[in-house]
């Protein structure tokens, strides 16, 4: 059994196995060294966040079946995407394509924040008023719905091996929750390991209330596209113990924090423009 046949036959169990093990790693370093104070009891948000979680796994179970890495043997079985057409080691394929597919997963952020259709779906995932693991998951069913369907033309574009595929379903999903986490690092660690991959500290920034520093840090693993891009912010003015998370609009616990509520998130109020450019200037970074 070649590695490919493997990855696909035991696709959930992998996945099932990795995204237990990290969410457990990150729930115990938040109980011993959390950033900041949570304003709303742990076992409300987390019961609640956590049902969306398996509500949306047990859609894309029922919609698609297969997932991503059955689109991918699918392609690979067409001979469909570039890395089919064209001759590539293993390896290379699989390099280039993980960080392919998270360049892609970067500007699929920026046009949910910069089409306001649909930052009317992603503001679920914002208008959490804490920032903990399970922040990570927190998203509309629609919004999971067309992240698969984008995930599908790129792997038919793209043509990636199998293997690179879960690597990367993996990497997403793992530091997803690392970076939504809750947790003290140090200083020092932080400065040099956000050259690598998206820190805690990183992406909170981009939970602010305020637009322009939510319209900065898009990136979910690979850190390098927002300094490529411009979007990278170091910091939140207000420091991360002080600033406020969430969405001004939906400032109070009840409005966003129970499950039917954050499934009609995205139908409440009129539909107004969302400035993707309000930023200010970053020459202190």
């Amino acid at each position: 059994m070649d590695i490919n046949t493997f990855i696909a036959e035991y696709e959930v169990t992998i996945r099932l196995a990795f995204f237990f093990g990290v969410f457990f790693i990150m729930a115990v370093w938040e109980l011993i060294a959390p950033r900041r104070q949570l304003i709303i009891p742990k076992l409300l948000r987390w019961g609640n966040n956590l049902a969306l979680v398996f509500l949306n796994s047990f859609i894309l179970r029922l919609l698609f079946p297969a997932a991503a890495v059955g689109m991918a043997t699918f392609a690979n079985a067409q001979g469909w995407g570039v890395f089919n057409y064209f001759e590539t080691p293993l390896y290379l394929a699989s390099i280039l394509s993980v960080v392919i597919m998270d360049a892609i997963i970067y500007l699929q952020h920026v046009m949910v924040h910069a089409v306001p259709a649909l930052w009317r779906l992603h503001r679920v995932h914002h208008a959490d008023p804490d920032f903990d693991v399970t922040t990570g998951s927190r998203f509309h069913p629609l919004e999971i719905i067309l992240s698969m369907l984008i995930k599908f033309a790129v792997i038919i574009v793209l043509g990636p091996p199998v293997v690179a595929v879960i690597v990367f379903e993996i990497l997403l999903n793992a530091t997803a929750m690392f970076n939504h986490s809750n947790v003290r690092l140090n200083l020092a660690v932080d400065k040099y390991l956000r050259l690598l991959v998206v820190t805690p500290d990183m992406h909170r920034v981009h939970h602010s209330v305020e637009a322009d520093e939510t319209n900065s840090n898009f990136g979910f693993n690979l850190p390098w596209w927002d300094r490529l891009f411009g979007t990278y912010r170091a910091q939140p003015r207000a420091g991360h113990k002080d600033m406020q998370i969430g969405i001004h609009q939906f400032n109070r616990p009840e409005q966003v924090t129970w499950l039917h509520k954050m499934l009609l998130l995205p139908f409440i109020g009129k539909i107004t423009e969302y400035s993707i450019n309000s930023r200010y200037d970053n020459t202190d970074e």
